[in-house]
C-alpha cells in the first residue's frame, strides 16, 4: 500500500512533490513556489514563472512559500514575495504550503488575504503555537520528528483529524512508520488514518480541478 506524503522531494506518485525553479515540469502532482531561502535578485521573474506553472493541472499548491528569519533574503522583501504567492493562490484557487521559521505571528497575519487553505508543513514547534494557527483555520503537516519527539506527540494527540496531514520532506524515512506510529498516537487504525488524509486532501483540491490522479493509488 502507498500512503500519501503531503510534502516531498522525491518523484513518486503518491503525494505533492516540492518542485524545484531549475528542474523541468514534473507530470506527477506537485507544488511550486519561491521558498524564502532562494529569494534573490531575480525574484521578479521567478514569480511570474511560478504564476505560469502553477496552472497546470497537476500543480496542487502554491509554495512551499513563506517567512524564515534564519536566511540572508531581507524580511521585507520576503514579506513581499510570500503575498505575492498568495495572491497567485487566490486567484488561482489552489492551497498554500507554507515554509515557517520563527516567523508564525507573522503569517497568521497573512491570512486575511487569501481564503484558500494555508498548510504550515514539518509543523515541530510547541503546543501553544499548534493552538493559535488552529484557530485562524490553518492546517498543520507533520514530519519525522514525531517518531522521538514527545511534545510533538502530544500535539498530535489533540489534534483534529480534519486538520492534518503527514509528510517526509527531503528526510530519508518510509512514511509507513509515519502512519503508524500517528495512528497508535491517535487510536485508530492506520487505513483509517490514511482515509482521513485523504479525505483531507480532497477537501482542498477545488471541484472545478478535481483531478483523480492525486487520489488515486
Amino acid at each position: 500500500m502507498f500512503y500519501f506524503d503531503f510534502h516531498h522531494h522525491k518523484k513518486y506518485p503518491c503525494g505533492i512533490y516540492n518542485w524545484n525553479l531549475n528542474e523541468s515540469v514534473p507530470e506527477i502532482p506537485f507544488s511550486a513556489g519561491i521558498h524564502p531561502k532562494d529569494i534573490d535578485e531575480n525574484f521578479n521573474e521567478n514569480l511570474e514563472k511560478i504564476k505560469m506553472i502553477s496552472q497546470r493541472e497537476n500543480c496542487f499548491a502554491i509554495g512551499e512559500c513563506g517567512l524564515d528569519s534564519l536566511v540572508s533574503a531581507d524580511k521585507k522583501i520576503q514579506e513581499d514575495v510570500f503575498l505575492r504567492q498568495i495572491k497567485i493562490a487566490e486567484e488561482l484557487r489552489k492551497p498554500i504550503i507554507i515554509h515557517c521559521i520563527r516567523s508564525f505571528y507573522e503569517i497568521i497575519s497573512f491570512r486575511k488575504h487569501t481564503r484558500q487553505a494555508m498548510i504550515i508543513h514539518g509543523f515541530n514547534k510547541k503546543q501553544s503555537v499548534a493552538e493559535d494557527l488552529l484557530k485562524n483555520n490553518f492546517y498543520l503537516s507533520f514530519g519525522k520528528a514525531v517518531l522521538y519527539h514527545l511534545s510533538l506527540q502530544n500535539i498530535v494527540k489533540m489534534m483534529p483529524l480534519d486538520k492534518m496531514f503527514l509528510e517526509t520532506d527531503n528526510e530519508d524515512f518510509n512514511i509507513e512508520e509515519l502512519y503508524k506510529k500517528v495512528s497508535e498516537i491517535k487510536e485508530i487504525s492506520v487505513e483509517n488514518l490514511h482515509e482521513r488524509i485523504l479525505e483531507n486532501v480532497d477537501r482542498l483540491v477545488d471541484t472545478r480541478r478535481k483531478n483523480k490522479d492525486f487520489l488515486e493509488l
